[in-house]
């Protein structure tokens, strides 16, 4: 939960861990998601090297607007590091993600990046509900108007728009 502009943002996170055995229910938690923190150990490079696969794998199952963020773990390590962070900062660059460096041992920039993300978040969804408010006065109906279609149409024979029947 964080505080912006008077208001609480709540966020319902989901840690797969990045593991295979979840790769086949992890579609269906894309449905609905707002944002992704895509997380790699800078002490393996195959961590990093899977964050292409997962970053494919979300934008082929989620909403296009979905913030992204990417976080390498373990900055603690840095003598083990297998990962350049000038290789990641490339990657988030070139794909349109924010980056940041974390260790959750330290504690170091954790609740950064959870606060950078649902920032982000929260300023697409007022950005949205602002053009969705606009788009609604534009119109010239009064708020809380519902039209009935079956009504206006006059002899409704129950049919589905597009059935063949």
């Amino acid at each position: 939960m964080i505080f912006v502009e008077g208001k609480t943002v709540k966020a319902q996170i989901w840690d797969t861990a990045g593991q295979e055995r979840y790769r086949a229910i992890t579609s269906a938690y894309y449905r609905g998601a707002v944002g992704a923190l895509l997380v790699y150990d800078i002490t393996k490079r195959q961590t990093f090297d899977n964050v292409t696969r997962w970053l494919r794998e979300l934008r082929d199952h989620a909403d296009s607007n979905i913030v992204i963020m990417m976080a390498g773990n373990k900055s603690d390590l840095n003598h083990l590091r297998a990962v350049a962070a000038e290789d990641a900062q490339i990657l988030a660059e070139k794909e349109g993600l924010s980056f940041l460096e974390t260790s959750a041992l330290e504690a170091l920039n954790v609740e950064k990046a959870f606060q950078t993300i649902l920032l982000d978040i929260y300023h697409i969804i007022s950005k949205k509900a602002l053009a969705a408010q606009e788009a609604a006065s534009s119109t010239g109906l009064p708020h809380g108007t519902t039209i009935n279609v079956a009504n206006l149409s006059g002899n409704v024979k129950g049919k589905a728009c597009c059935s063949n029947q």
